[in-house]
C-alpha cells in the first residue's frame, strides 16, 4: 500500500512539473481592471509566470474551500462538544450513584459489583 502512495505522489508531482514546464510564458497580472484603475490611486501590475498564476488560483480556492468547509461545520462542532459534556456529566453521575448504591455494603463484595 505504502508504495502505491508514493506512486501516486510521484505522478501527481510529475504532472505538476509537466504543467510548469508547459506554461513558462509570463503573463501580466493586475489587481483591478483598467476601467477601475483611474478611481484608484494605486493598480499594481506584476509579471509572473503563467504556471504560477495557475497554481496560486488553485491554492487559494483550496483555502477558501476549507475556511468554507470550517465555517459550515461550526454548528456540528458545537453539537459534538455539547454531547461529549453531556457524556462527561452522566459518566460522573454514574459514578455517584454507584458510590450510594454500595454504601453501607462490604467493600469487597462492592469492589466485585463494580467490576462486573
Amino acid at each position: 500500500m505504502r508504495y502505491i502512495r508514493y506512486a501516486s505522489i510521484a505522478i501527481f508531482a510529475l504532472a505538476l512539473i509537466l504543467i510548469a514546464l508547459a506554461n513558462r510564458t509570463t503573463v501580466s497580472v493586475k489587481m483591478l481592471p483598467d476601467e477601475l484603475s483611474g478611481f484608484a490611486t494605486l493598480n499594481p501590475s506584476y509579471e509572473l509566470p503563467l504556471f504560477v498564476v495557475l497554481f496560486g488560483g488553485v491554492l487559494a480556492g483550496l483555502v477558501l474551500g476549507f475556511i468554507w468547509e470550517w465555517i459550515r461545520e461550526a454548528g456540528e462542532r458545537a453539537a459534538a462538544a455539547r454531547q461529549a459534556r453531556e457524556i462527561e456529566s452522566l459518566r460522573a453521575e454514574l459514578a455517584r450513584l454507584k458510590v450510594e448504591k454500595h454504601e453501607g455494603k462490604d467493600e469487597v463484595l462492592a469492589l466485585l459489583d463494580k467490576a462486573s
